[in-house]
């Protein structure tokens, strides 16, 4: 079984990828954010705005989800893999809760290095900072820092378990590589050096983006077109906010359907999706996402069963407790 978690929390990002087969039962963790999101927060914002209309405001950013509560009920508790696609707090936003409460046995490390943000009037907690910085300093025990780069090959992610021919878990490393990295840490700009994945299924190219930018896609495009273009799914970069990125990547990824995280309508960079007829939803429209990969097509189940009812004309079913909401 092949499942793929977005998990609606707020502005950041955070997502589950479980491979479960005869050879692997590795969870992998990709960001987290909301991990320090209190119980009381949780209460407030139980009301949401319920439209509708397909295209309307289904307030689910309001209902935010913290990863912690969320992975206990499905009883997710031994992390194989924790990839921190770049050092922003709203991606680390609970790390320290993370590596104390769960069994998280290794850390990717982008290589980004950083001087420590101002924590005076931050929505984030101090300690995550300075856990991250224990971590990539080694003062974590029981847990073993990588640092894969675009085009590595390792044991578990894309070899066999004894490094072997074989695909591992089928993740490809497409960003940074060293450049990304030197630059990254050169002129601070540390999204250009952020990680990009590929989950090479069956049904595509499934691409986490992390916040990468244009110098990030540049590199991607020269190097790895092959694993990413025509993907089956493209978590948009940087949550799919406005930013200097050109968006002219789209024309060769052409992803079949697109993920947006939580901003304001008016940050998010529709027109680059728009502008090329593609597919998009977002957290705010879904709230928590589940995309299962099978065969040549990847099937859509997400919360919010009054967007599902709005958007589909289909049946609408049930699965893991999410409604179907598309085939893609």
């Amino acid at each position: 079984m092949i499942k793929i978690h977005m998990l609606n929390v707020k502005q950041g990002d955070c997502f589950l990828f479980e491979r479960s087969t005869s050879k692997s039962d590795r969870l992998t963790m990709i960001d987290i954010c909301c991990g320090n999101l209190a119980s009381e927060e949780l209460m407030k914002s139980s009301e949401a705005m319920e439209s509708s209309k397909p295209h309307g405001n289904f307030g689910m950013c309001k209902k935010p989800t913290n990863p912690f509560s969320y992975m206990r009920n499905r009883y997710l508790t031994n992390v194989f893999r924790f990839i921190l696609t770049h050092p922003d707090m709203d991606h680390m936003d609970g790390i320290r809760k993370l590596f104390e409460d769960l069994n998280v046995t290794n850390f990717w490390d982008c290589g980004i290095r950083r001087e420590k943000p101002d924590f005076g009037g931050s929505p984030y907690d101090e300690d995550d900072w300075d856990f991250y910085d224990d971590l990539i300093n080694g003062r974590v025990n029981d847990v073993t820092v990588v640092s894969p780069r675009s085009g590595s090959k390792g044991k578990f992610w894309n070899q066999d378990d004894d490094g072997g021919s074989g695909n591992g878990d089928y993740i490809q490393v497409v960003a940074p590589n060293e450049d990304l990295v030197e630059l990254a840490n050169e002129n601070g700009d540390i999204n250009d050096a952020s990680y990009v994945l590929v989950y090479r299924s069956s049904a595509g190219p499934i691409i986490f983006s992390g916040d990468s930018n244009d110098n990030t896609w540049e590199h991607i495009l020269d190097n790895h077109t092959n694993l990413v273009e025509n993907a089956a799914v493209l978590f948009a970069p940087h949550h799919g906010r406005k930013s200097k990125r050109s968006y002219e990547f789209l024309k060769v990824v052409k992803p079949r359907v697109t993920f947006f995280g939580c901003a304001p309508s008016d940050d998010l960079a529709y027109s680059g999706w728009n502008s090329r007829n593609l597919v998009y939803f977002t957290n705010n429209q879904c709230g928590n996402v589940h995309i299962y990969p099978d065969d040549k097509t990847v099937s859509v189940f997400i919360e919010n069963g009054v967007y599902a009812d709005a958007y589909t004309d289909k049946n609408t079913y049930q699965k893991d407790s999410f409604w179907y909401l598309d085939t893609f």
